[in-house]
């Protein structure tokens, strides 16, 4: 078991930055990879960015490219994810997730395995 908490978020101004911070304990030997995801009000929760806890391979939403990024500490078991030229649009809850029982790393929620809380972020235009 893998427990995740999430750490950063707040109220910003359109165009401004925010750092997201994820803390890993617990099994994290067994994690295979890490993703953000958010969830607007009434909406879905939707795939942000994800990375190989080995290795350097990531994936982004489209929407988020060139805006986030996402790097991890792995002696540190964390994970962040920085949040540049912030946009209404990127109001939600964020969330964290694991990855440990198989090989996967991507973009659907329901094949990773351990979440986080959630933080709130708030862009405000």
């Amino acid at each position: 078991q893998v427990q995740l908490v999430e750490s950063g978020g707040g109220l910003v101004q359109a165009g401004g930055s925010l750092r997201l911070s994820c803390v890993a304990s617990g099994r994290t030997f067994s994690i295979y990879s890490m993703g953000w995801f958010r969830q607007a009000p009434g909406k879905e929760r939707e795939f942000v960015t994800a990375l190989k806890w080995s290795g350097s391979s990531t994936l982004y939403a489209d929407s988020v490219k060139g805006r986030f990024t996402i790097s991890r500490d792995s002696a540190k078991n964390m994970v962040y994810l920085q949040m540049n030229s912030l946009a209404p649009e990127d109001t939600g809850v964020y969330y964290c997730a694991a990855r440990t029982r198989s090989v996967y790393w991507g973009t659907e929620p329901d094949k990773y395995d351990s979440w986080g809380q959630g933080t709130q972020v708030t862009v405000s235009s």
